[in-house]
C-alpha cells in the first residue's frame, strides 16, 4: 500500500518571489528612475543641443 504521510523532503513553505516582487521595492524603483532620467536627459541633449 502507498504511504501518504508527509515525508521529510517536503518543499519549503515560503515560495520564491518573482520579478514583480523585486520591481515593487522602492529603492530599486528609485534607482531605475534615476537611470532612466539620466538616459532621457542625454538623449534630449543629443537631439536638441548638438
Amino acid at each position: 500500500m502507498l504511504d501518504t504521510t508527509q515525508s521529510e523532503t517536503a518543499p519549503p513553505q515560503d515560495e520564491p518571489r518573482g520579478c514583480l516582487f523585486a520591481l515593487s521595492q522602492p529603492p530599486l524603483m528609485i534607482f531605475l528612475a534615476v537611470i532612466g532620467c539620466l538616459l532621457l536627459m542625454a538623449a534630449l541633449h543629443d537631439l536638441l543641443l548638438l
